[in-house]
């Protein structure tokens, strides 16, 4: 079985060359870039099978490569911060992100966030491989749980592996809040304490394609799909 080709951008030398080291040994197969531009012909050239990227790298920022790598792909991508900001927490994952580890990190706690992501990601496409059988609909949201395949209004849905995770987290209790701490060890394989903000922005992005009052926050507990 081929070695999982990771892009990783990071413009700190010693973090890039360690980090690289790391991976390598953890049975990885990197192409390391120190700029934006640089990992985005990387990218392009090479289709590797996830992408790390560092906030703040030069040329072109990594919130604004994974916003090109998300209009082209639907690889898990994972960002880099040197702070655990709100902003650029948010700014990652609203971009398109799957998830994100804050520096100083745990090279174990980032191999096991990669690994999740990467579960996550091979269970959808090979589902997508497989026929598809009977259809869940709410309202105007049609889901074909065996295809992976949405639509709204009959017009089929662009969901990254992720969101289509959450959202089949949903279609599965319709009607039922379910906790932050349920999605996340469920929808993210987290089986320790998690940050919910990650939650907090994919339940946003999928509102935004699912329609904004079709999922419920029901304030100090959760979120619902309505039936």
């Amino acid at each position: 079985m081929a070695a999982t080709h990771v892009l990783f951008v990071e413009d700190d030398d010693v973090i890039r060359e360690a980090t690289t080291l790391a991976l390598e040994r953890d049975g990885f197969r990197v192409t390391a870039a120190p700029d934006g531009l640089t990992g985005l012909d990387a990218f392009r050239g090479e289709r590797p099978d996830l992408a790390l990227l560092d906030v703040m790298v030069p040329g072109l920022d990594g919130v604004s490569l994974c916003r090109r790598i998300r209009d082209e792909s639907t690889i898990p991508v994972i960002m880099l911060s040197a702070r655990a900001d709100s902003i650029d927490i948010v700014l990652g994952l609203e971009a398109g992100a799957d998830d994100y580890v804050t520096k100083p990190f745990d090279g174990a706690v980032l191999v096991a966030r990669m690994r999740a992501v990467l579960r996550r990601f091979r269970a959808a496409s090979q589902a997508d491989e497989d026929d598809g059988g009977a259809l869940l609909s709410f309202g105007d949201i049609e889901i074909d749980p065996e295809g992976l395949e949405v639509t709204r209004g009959g017009e089929r849905l662009a969901l990254t592996p992720t969101e289509m995770r959450l959202l089949l987290e949903f279609a599965g209790a319709p009607g039922t809040v379910l906790s932050r701490d349920r999605l996340l060890e469920r929808v993210w394989d987290y089986d320790w304490g998690g940050d919910t903000r990650v939650v907090d922005v994919h339940v946003q992005r999928l509102r935004a394609k699912v329609g904004q009052d079709r999922i419920e926050t029901v304030r100090g507990f959760g979120y619902k799909l309505k039936a």
